[in-house]
């Protein structure tokens, strides 16, 4: 009898499991929510590049294997084997696709956001020339500047192009790029023969609020600064560091004083 009773659990259960698969399956899925903000518009350097370097003369590209190797039709640009950390966030925000790269990007696709980071590009126009070609965070302003002007031809005017751009995220992530491939240079510059470590962060810190203050006037409200990682640790910088010949030198000086106040 027990038996028989166990049965008939077992298949009064397993008529529920198939049931509510077939509900699972058959039932209407809820309708994806529009995202949470209209658009996601990205300031940086190699960490969230996306391809604004792949056309540009320079050694800091990343369309190329091993790039790529987890991304959705291989390398893009990305400076990663897959997303970037720009691209989960616009995932997390509700964004369908990925935040498209200024060099590409054009209509209706600027109302959704762009991305202008460029790979070696720093807060100062010299940063990063060693490499090549790449696009400043002055030059990616200008660049977000001739995007808002679009957006105020397709949305019809100024006012509501304000509207609409004060409801957006902005994320930018500037100047390890201003040491890496800048003062802890002294071969190619001379910052660090022109500024001590202190002086040098105050002539950041004043470029980059001049170069925020064009974001804001150009409709810019929801920013959100990254800061500064830990630069002493990277692998580029722990390979420059370990080819030192001296670290009396300049460029060991320069490192270790920041070093030491970080």
């Amino acid at each position: 009898m027990a038996r028989i009773e166990l049965k008939r659990i077992a298949v009064r259960l397993c008529c529920w499991v198939h049931f509510l698969a077939l509900i699972s399956f058959t039932a209407p899925r809820p309708a994806r929510s529009a995202p949470q903000v209209p658009c996601f518009f990205i300031f940086g350097d190699s960490l969230v590049d996306n391809g604004n370097n792949n056309d540009i003369a320079s050694l800091a590209r990343a369309n190329y294997p091993p790039y790529g190797i987890d991304f959705p039709g291989g390398p893009s640009g990305r400076f990663s084997n897959g997303m970037t950390t720009v691209d989960v966030i616009a995932k997390l925000l509700g964004f369908d696709n990925y935040t498209p790269p200024f060099a590409s990007a054009s209509g209706n696709e600027l109302l959704s956001g762009v991305n202008f980071a460029s790979a070696a590009a720093g807060i100062r126009e010299e940063t990063g020339q060693q490499l090549g070609g790449r696009i400043s965070f002055g030059g990616q302003v200008q660049n977000y500047q001739a995007a808002v002007q679009s957006v105020v031809n397709i949305l019809g005017d100024e006012d509501s192009a304000a509207n609409y751009l004060s409801k957006c995220i902005f994320y930018v992530g500037m100047g390890s790029n201003d040491y890496l491939n800048n003062y802890f240079m002294p071969a190619f510059y001379s910052t660090s023969r022109q500024y001590n470590p202190q002086q040098y962060a105050d002539v950041l810190a004043q470029q980059y609020s001049q170069q925020l203050r064009i974001m804001y006037n150009y409709g810019a409200r929801k920013v959100v600064l990254i800061g500064v990682g830990q630069v002493g640790c990277s692998p580029n910088e722990l390979a420059q560091l370990a080819r030192t010949a001296s670290p009396a030198s300049t460029g060991s000086t320069a490192r270790s004083k920041y070093l030491t106040r970080t």
